[in-house]
């Protein structure tokens, strides 16, 4: 019987969760889906330079859960920009931190964010 499945901590989910080419070809519109504990850890390892230990403790799991999460999320990002993919981001075993929870020292998510104003999207 196979050990049940433990939700990995998330500080918040992704304001945007789809990305993909500027022009859209109609013949090649494959979607490739991140989970969002897989765009989690693309956050806190590239974009917070935390280690995968540190990244661990912060999901509330094991290093090597985070390194094969980790090699997931990279072989799907480096896929859709090789490729020009959709990526789309969403689902996954996480659970979110809940508002009594500190959102362990977390700079650079969302949550930090808010009530500093929102960028909005314009075009270039």
């Amino acid at each position: 019987m196979p050990r049940p499945r433990k939700g990995k901590k998330v500080c918040c989910l992704p304001e945007i969760n789809l990305y993909g080419p500027l022009k859209l070809q109609r013949e090649n519109n494959k979607c490739i889906l991140m989970s969002v504990e897989e765009y989690e850890t693309i956050r806190l390892i590239d974009l917070e330079k935390l280690t995968q230990e540190e990244c661990g403790e912060r999901m509330q799991v094991a290093r090597t859960t985070i390194q094969k999460i980790y090699t997931d999320a990279r072989e799907k990002v480096a896929e859709s920009l090789v490729n020009g993919c959709i990526l789309k981001i969403e689902g996954g075993d996480y659970q979110l931190y809940s508002e009594i929870e500190k959102p362990m020292g977390c700079g650079s998510c969302r949550r930090s964010r808010c009530g500093r104003g929102r960028m909005e999207n314009k075009d270039f």
